[in-house]
């Protein structure tokens, strides 16, 4: 895995901020509140996603057009919000990339929305493993027996859970 490199880094204005904070409300609602801070910075990056530094720290990041916490993120300011809970025999397997097979899981919240963004956690801890886009809405990934349900874009030790900044 190639490491990331950052071109551009620069602070965010704070009328940007609150924007920011409110995009990031149509994925987690009033909990996208937790993510708000003094200082945002932008990372732009040689890759399909842009970086955003809350207090020095990549928390948040886009992707396609897309804005949701990073594993880091949802580790240092836990939310609740679009969770996929999976056994403990699939972490193995998700934390080196896999996508999220409907065996695999053993709770889905309610707000899940399929090509939304996921935040899949093991059941036992309930610690952060991997960021997903949900292929299917909660009622309906419920109702699956087999197959692919969530495509993982971000999991514990990508290039970005590695990036040092």
């Amino acid at each position: 895995m190639a490491p990331i490199t950052i071109r551009k880094r620069h602070t965010v204005r704070k009328g940007d901020a609150a924007e920011l904070v409110r995009r990031l409300g149509e994925e987690l609602g009033e909990e996208a509140s937790i993510f708000a801070a003094d200082r945002i910075e932008v990372a732009e990056t040689g890759g399909p996603f842009r970086l955003y530094l809350l207090d020095r720290r990549p928390l948040l990041f886009e992707r396609d057009g897309v804005l949701f916490p990073t594993l880091h993120g949802a580790i240092a300011r836990p939310f609740s919000a679009r969770r996929v809970t999976v056994d403990m025999g699939a972490v193995r397997f998700v934390v080196n990339g896999a996508d999220i097979m409907r065996p695999g899981i053993v709770s889905v919240t309610d707000d899940v929305l399929a090509d939304h963004p996921v935040l899949v956690v093991e059941e036992r801890h309930g610690k952060p493993l991997a960021v997903c886009i949900a292929r299917l809405d909660a009622t309906a990934m419920r109702a699956e027996a087999a197959g692919k349900v969530c495509k993982n874009i971000h999991h514990v030790g990508d290039e970005i859970w590695s990036l040092e900044v």
